[in-house]
């Protein structure tokens, strides 16, 4: 039940702004979404879902629980929450956002009482986001590696995560990244730019495809009806061994998302 390749992130996305790219992007043909609670858009996700002419059958819809709600009694309560907000009965995947901060609460109790979430039908699959190799050790013994349906993580080609991506792909976790496009910072990148006038891509797409090849779902946002209907074509271009070992030359460790509550990382 991992997630679809490609999706439509959410972050940083509000009111019309949220609505607007949703709904244009279902209209384009995105079948995958990314929201979560603290992202303050569930309600404006849901309504645009609501309003297309998608069944909801035809949707993976993932949300995350935030880390005010990982007490064993609030993960569950929570998800019902995000669920109202999103007007559907369950979610595709729901992941623990971060590692409970200063490891104040246990993976090992909120994890399981996502599994439990999971049993009670508010969601298909569950995973987490943010783990360090720690963490996923933690969550390999509360619940098992089958079911975590996905990590996911920052991944972009100046942050290739690579200690995590292969401890996770060893134990059979599923990946998914975010922030694909480094905050656009890609774009300009003269290797990655190359790679894409030889291609006759752009630069986006090149680092989308990029992730794929991996084996990672990407879930890249925008606002714009050119750049979605652009990202989307991603999942065409194939990059060739010598495309994939000049982007992996340009692994920096730049890490773009890291607030001050984040776990010690590999």
């Amino acid at each position: 039940m991992h997630p679809p390749a490609i999706g439509l992130g959410t972050f940083r996305l509000q009111g019309q702004a949220a609505i607007d790219s949703v709904r244009t992007g279902l209209e384009l043909g995105y079948r995958h979404v990314d929201t979560a609670q603290i992202y303050g858009n569930e309600a404006e996700v849901g309504q645009a879902i609501a309003e297309s002419n998608v069944p909801r059958s035809d949707l993976y819809l993932t949300t995350k629980v935030w880390t005010d709600r990982l007490a064993a009694d609030r993960v569950a309560p929570s998800l019902e929450e995000s669920l109202r907000k999103l007007r559907t009965d369950r979610v595709d995947l729901a992941l623990i956002h971060w590692p409970s901060p200063g490891d104040a609460l246990p993976v090992a109790e909120y994890l399981p009482a996502l599994l439990r979430a999971r049993e009670q039908g508010l969601t298909r699959a569950i995973g987490v986001s943010n783990f360090t190799i720690a963490h996923l050790t933690q969550a390999i013994d509360a619940v098992g590696a089958d079911a975590i349906a996905t990590l996911q993580i920052e991944i972009h080609p100046f942050l290739q995560n690579r200690k995590v991506v292969a401890f996770a792909q060893a134990h059979g976790i599923h990946l998914t990244a975010y922030m694909s496009l480094a905050y656009g910072r890609v774009l300009t990148d003269p290797t990655i730019v190359a790679i894409a006038q030889r291609h006759g891509a752009t630069p986006a797409q090149v680092a989308l495809a990029w992730g794929m090849q991996q084996g990672y779902a990407v879930i890249p946002s925008s606002t714009r009806r050119e750049n979605l209907a652009s990202n989307l074509k991603a999942v065409d271009l194939h990059l060739s061994d010598d495309d994939l070992a000049a982007i992996a030359t340009l692994d920096r460790g730049e890490r773009l998302a890291n607030p001050d509550f984040s776990p010690h990382w590999d």
